[in-house]
């Protein structure tokens, strides 16, 4: 397929490596935000600064970022499990071939994203690993960078799920009256939330998923057909069993079976006693997955010392993640003190009548998500001027919601920023399956503004 090879060799020759992205996109920012904000001089470039930097050491930030470290070290873990292991064989003991392999991975990983977007995250890079896997022990094709793209599908899907964070903010009793305090005249209007009944779960919502679950993996089928595939020369996962050895003195508890058995049921107790209602209400936040992670993952493995041999090979990973997402907190921090996310919200917003809002809408949080991939603090600012401007033209509040759902995610697939755990697990690049992330941008653009205009 020439119009494949022409991105995908265009992608490898001009797209940097993910570091070097986020370092460009934070000198872009820095220099908008000096010239086209406030007075545009000296003092004020030294002022942009210091918010970059400081929003850079966010504390709260900071913990969202080990949040990230943990689910990508603790999931490469789990995949280094026996369980894991035979549970993912089971499923890839199906895939035979290259078109197989990419529906097979999209599908189940749109599914488990739209549950929960931490889980598809992870989800989706182990079955695209073992995908892999699978293809070099039982000696069959596959596009390793496809079978990539296709465990990548679940951030496309993931705002407008169950675990969506504007939809579920929106949701919460008081929420859109805090977004506008003092301000009689827009809460006047206001309801006291937005059910999720008439968001997430809503017929169009569920119609517009449904699309995508059918059109992507078609897109994906197609494209795996008509783009060259090979057996993958990749580096099975190995389980970290330990060998029949006798262990004397505190050796015993390291390798003890019995004791990493007590550990993790006594982790699991703990996880269902801590967060029972959270679970019975379909709400998973990124602590309770770790917390889940955890003790399935002691659980899991062999023994203790099984679980820090595993460790050792997947903390690897999380250097990126450490490096890369305090830049990405300091474009945040930038783009919010300045009033930089403001001015392209109402910009995009602002000439626009009520049939056009929601477009203007998802094209304005696509457009954000580039510099600011942060779902809940996306809305904490585009919230309030989507809602107002909602409000003085009459278009329905649950619509503008899900504009901006849609619009965050989708650009997801342009900017590699939560690929980063994927990348990591699957050992493959960014500008790997960028190529055919930009192909699923494309398809789910069309699906997103079909469904926001028949909404």
């Amino acid at each position: 397929m020439k119009i494949s090879k022409f991105i995908e060799s265009s992608f490898k020759r001009f797209i940097p490596s993910p570091f070097s992205l986020a370092i460009i996109l934070s000198l872009l920012i820095l220099f908008v935000a000096t010239f086209f904000t406030g007075s545009g001089n000296l003092h004020h470039g030294w002022e942009v600064i210091k918010i970059w930097q400081n929003g850079m050491w966010n504390p709260a930030m900071l913990v969202f970022m080990v949040q990230m470290m943990l689910i990508l070290v603790l999931g490469h873990i789990l995949v280094l499990s026996k369980p894991v292991s035979k549970l993912t064989t089971l499923l890839t003991n199906r895939i035979n071939n290259n078109t197989q392999a990419v529906v097979m991975v999209a599908v189940s990983t749109m599914l488990v994203a739209f549950f929960n977007w931490g889980l598809g995250l992870i989800f989706g890079a182990i079955m695209a690993r073992k995908t892999a896997e699978a293809a070099q022990k039982r000696n069959f094709k596959i596009n390793y960078p496809l079978i990539g793209a296709a465990g990548y599908v679940g951030l496309m899907v993931w705002h407008g799920g169950m675990s969506g964070s504007a939809p579920l903010k929106v949701a919460e009793n008081g929420h859109l009256a805090s977004l506008f305090p003092g301000n009689d005249t827009i809460l006047n209007k206001l309801p006291q939330n937005i059910a999720t009944t008439s968001t997430i779960f809503s017929l169009s919502n569920l119609l517009v998923f449904g699309a995508l679950l059918i059109f992507v993996p078609l897109l994906l089928y197609f494209v795996a057909k008509n783009t060259k595939s090979k057996v993958p020369a990749f580096a099975e996962g190995k389980t970290t069993a330990t060998k029949n050895t006798t262990f004397s003195g505190a050796e015993k508890i390291d390798h003890s079976p019995v004791f990493k058995t007590i550990f993790g049921i006594l982790l699991l107790m703990a996880f269902l006693a801590s967060y029972h209602d959270f679970l019975l209400a379909g709400r998973l936040t990124p602590n309770m997955l770790n917390f889940l992670m955890l003790g399935l993952c002691v659980l899991f493995h062999q023994s203790f010392a099984s679980f820090t041999k595993a460790l050792k090979q997947a903390i690897v990973g999380a250097g990126a993640i450490l490096i890369q997402f305090p830049l990405y907190f300091g474009i945040m921090a930038v783009m919010k003190e300045t009033g930089l996310v403001s001015q392209i919200s109402s910009f995009m917003v602002s000439n626009t009548n009520a049939a056009g809002l929601p477009i203007a809408s998802f094209f304005s949080a696509g457009l954000v998500n580039i510099f600011v991939p942060s779902g809940g603090g996306q809305w904490a600012v585009q919230g309030p001027i989507i809602l107002e401007s909602a409000l003085k033209l009459e278009v329905p509040l649950n619509k503008m919601v899900m504009a901006l759902a849609y619009g965050d995610q989708i650009t997801n697939m342009l900017q590699p920023f939560w690929a980063l755990p994927l990348l990591a697990i699957t050992k493959l690049k960014a500008r790997d399956i960028l190529p055919y992330t930009l192909l699923l941008l494309v398809v789910g653009s069309v699906i997103y503004i079909g469904g926001l205009l028949l909404w």
